[in-house]
């Protein structure tokens, strides 16, 4: 396979897209890039913020800094970006690059003391300019997997430093050959309310298409009355990285006039879980199918959207006989145009509208509170996008709080009222979510008898106990061997109910660091020479989950120090 450089200059929209340095950043790889995730593109409860590179399915290559600079900020976590390293830059912007599996040099030498000085390998510090200079092209870590990532890659970023929104990579020259349209895989016509009806149904309907010979594609007709919108799955491809990726630019226009679109050109990351209303939310946990929707039924202040009046919404009346375009592009202006035909009907609707009516009625803009047996739920103004009738009830100990087809945008309050239970026990219990006999600890605060819990994922819940401490083990036992040959330790850690809360490593009764990398439930130390004894050295592991339940894993092994 022939690759093309990510790393063109692109002059076609450089005069026009703002003023960004698009031949003054380096690549952060010495690979042929290739995406495994792009800007803007959808993901669980965000948009993607930057680019995913693929690592030929390996950590340890070389990452750079893709200019001169100073690191401004490192994060060590267990989750998210896991090892980041943030580098600020003299013209404005900050290079994010994460999922590292170590950095290198001077900047490693400053997470260990970090981490050593805070007895803690999860980390967070900032830096000031002239602390931790950096050059272009220099070797800052290396690539890897840690944190949240589900595979070997770099993640990859660019940030304003002043206004804080990522921008997309695209605009600062990091590009490939690209002459794929969008690929639109399904259009469907929503009726927007109770007196809507879309080709006689008032549930959404999913609309077949037909290419043309000038390329471009028909629907088949819409003949609806009342207020409807439209809703498309699409994805974007390159002429290097083949997997679907995320759609730049979506336009719906009626008359010739744009009545709603999106651009991922920069984002706000206090914005980013609007995509669970940007997306039909409820056809995605029922299918996994992301239909990005080109309407707004209540308006909500996500940035990259602009709209007019309506809120991309069409009222089809008696006469109305119109031409819908929608218009899918990526970064280069390749397109992928629908035309679709509508026209009013008044063909009454044959397929009812899924909706079961009960007597808690949720009003999206209004606080709510539901009471049952020792079960209270407070819900406050704004937390959902939309009214609706919700599932509540309390049976067998069990909270049954609607289910994860309603997205919620911000937490919700539970809580439980407990007179049975003992002081002791009350100290081991939390509140849980439940699937099945699966228990999901949720952080939980005790005030005398009342447990309480932030949530924002609705399901079922209910009170749980964990009497049970961690476990520790090692795949191969070192007790009195000699392993002075071994580069490192590990051993495994896991939890099974409430989760592993702390872990800390004594050597010689003296505080060691243990990276955990909680995908594989396991803690490494890395040996260091001025650490060890000669001959016999104690290893003591304590592990802590999260409601104060503890294990101690002891061990004694021989090294030698003579060289």
């Amino acid at each position: 396979m022939k690759y093309i450089p990510l790393f063109l200059l692109f002059s076609i929209f450089s005069s026009a897209q703002n003023n960004y340095p698009n031949d003054y950043f380096r690549s952060p790889l010495d690979i042929p890039l290739q995406l495994s995730g792009n800007f803007g593109e959808l993901r669980p409860n965000h948009f993607h913020a930057g680019f995913d590179f693929k690592t030929n399915q390996k950590e340890g290559l070389n990452v750079y800094a893709v200019g001169d600079g100073y690191v401004s900020r490192i994060k060590i976590s267990t989750s998210g970006y896991g090892k980041a390293i943030y580098i600020t830059h003299a013209n404005g912007y900050t290079s994010v690059y994460g999922h590292l599996q170590k950095a290198v040099g001077f900047l490693q030498d400053k997470i260990i003391a970090l981490q050593y000085a805070e007895k803690n390998y999860e980390i967070e510090a900032f830096f000031k300019p002239g602390e931790l200079v950096v050059k272009k092209g220099d070797i800052i870590a290396l690539s890897g997997n840690t944190g949240g990532s589900e595979g070997p890659h770099l993640h990859f970023e660019f940030r304003d430093n002043k206004t804080e929104k990522i921008i997309n990579p695209l605009f600062f020259g990091i590009q490939t050959k690209d002459t794929k349209n969008p690929i639109v895989s399904s259009l469907l016509a929503y009726p927007i309310d109770k007196n809507s009806v879309v080709n006689e149904s008032k549930r959404p309907v999913i609309l077949s298409l037909s290419l043309q010979p000038d390329g471009t594609y028909l629907s088949q007709p819409v003949l609806a009355s009342g207020k409807i919108g439209f809703g498309i799955s699409a994805y974007d491809t390159d002429n290097v990285s083949y997997n679907p990726n995320g759609v730049y630019k979506t336009q719906l226009m009626s008359n010739g006039k744009v009545i709603f679109g999106y651009e991922f050109d920069a984002m706000v990351f206090d914005e980013a879980r609007y995509i669970n209303t940007f997306i039909d939310y409820n056809r995605y946990k029922k299918t996994r199918q992301r239909v990005q929707k080109l309407f707004m039924k209540n308006a909500y202040p996500f940035s990259n959207i602009y709209q007019n009046y309506e809120n991309g919404i069409l009222n089809i009346t008696p006469n109305t006989l119109e031409v819908q375009r929608i218009e899918v592009s990526d970064f280069f202006n390749n397109k992928t145009i629908i035309t679709i035909p509508v026209k009013y009907s008044v063909k009454p609707a044959l397929v009812q509208e899924e909706q079961k009516v009960t007597k808690y009625f949720v009003k999206s803009k209004v606080e709510s509170n539901f009471e049952k047996d020792n079960f209270s739920v407070y819900i406050p103004a704004g937390t959902f996008y939309e009214d609706f009738y919700m599932n509540f009830d309390v049976r067998n100990n069990t909270l049954f709080l609607h289910d994860d087809t309603v997205p919620a945008h911000s937490n919700f309050t539970i809580s439980i009222e407990d007179n049975k239970s003992s002081e002791e026990e009350k100290k081991k219990m939390f509140i849980a979510s439940t699937n099945g006999s699966k228990l999901g600890y949720i952080t939980t605060k005790l005030s005398g008898n009342t447990f309480s819990c932030k949530a924002r994922t609705l399901g079922q819940f209910t009170l749980a106990k964990d009497t049970a401490a961690p476990k520790i083990s090692m795949a191969k036992s070192i007790e009195g061997k000699w392993i002075t040959n071994q580069k490192s330790i590990s051993v495994n850690i896991s939890d099974d109910l409430s989760g592993i809360k702390t872990y800390n490593g004594y050597l010689n009764d003296k505080w060691v660091l243990f990276e955990y990398e909680s995908k594989l439930k396991r803690l490494t130390h890395v040996f260091s020479d001025d650490l060890l004894q000669e001959g016999a050295n104690k290893l003591k592991i304590v592990v802590t989950d999260n409601v104060g339940n503890s294990t101690i894993f002891e061990t004694q092994f021989n090294r030698s120090q003579k060289k």
